[in-house]
């Protein structure tokens, strides 16, 4: 069994009693940043041998995992934080695992984007879901993209980039296009901010963000 299994993106407590019941039972557990994984099984007690698996790794690494599961093994995915291949390394082996028919379990729990589009405020009967924006090659042609969008978009965003990607969101979408920033989500200092484009890239040029950052962009009216 492969099992896929959702890590806090903010508080701790908000594991589940399942992904713990999980993480203790799997014979390994693979892990996107051992070093900040470990963190969160010494405080849960859990002691289940970790392996590296990341972005720069996934391709090297999937085949031997594969056969370890052919050959029985139970194996958990964990990204840094939230749901495993949502903007994170996930989804070349869940695929490979699916092609060699392994059994694969998803548990729900914690996922930066669903709270940061319910607080938004900004309809979300229909949503689409950007992630990170390319850095160079290939951004201006997907904002011009989900600029066009009837529904409201998400984009995943560093603090450092904030300011300059609503920059980029105004000229395409125009600045009276309402949207939200929410940084720091289930942490102490979680915070929504809500406006049009030209008003939360002057709140944020006054006070810089901290935390990782979901922008919501309602869509062309």
């Amino acid at each position: 069994m492969l099992y896929l299994v959702p890590t806090p993106v903010g508080n701790l407590q908000d594991m589940t009693f399942r992904a713990i019941e999980v993480l203790k039972s799997v014979d390994v557990i693979l892990a996107e940043d051992t070093r900040t994984s470990a963190v969160l099984l010494h405080h849960y007690d859990i002691h289940t041998p970790l392996k590296s698996h990341h972005k720069f790794n996934e391709h090297e690494t999937t085949a031997d995992i594969v056969e370890r599961l052919k050959a029985g093994a139970n194996i958990a995915l964990i990204s840094d934080a939230g749901t495993p291949a949502i903007s994170d390394p996930g989804f070349f082996l869940v695929r490979a695992a699916a092609e060699a028919d392994i059994e694969i379990q998803c548990l729900p729990g914690a996922t930066a984007f669903v709270p940061a589009l319910v607080n938004s405020g900004l309809p979300n009967n229909h949503f689409y879901f950007e992630g990170f924006l390319p850095q160079k090659k290939g951004r201006q042609t997907r904002l011009q993209y989900l600029a066009q969008l009837d529904e409201t978009f998400i984009i995943y965003e560093s603090p450092f980039r904030l300011v300059k990607t609503l920059e980029q969101l105004a000229t395409v979408c125009g600045e009276e296009r309402r949207a939200s920033v929410s940084r720091e989500i289930s942490k102490v200092h979680e915070q929504t901010v809500r406006g049009t484009l030209a008003e939360l890239i002057s709140h944020f040029k006054q006070t810089p963000p901290r935390g990782e950052i979901v922008i919501c962009v309602a869509g062309n009216e």
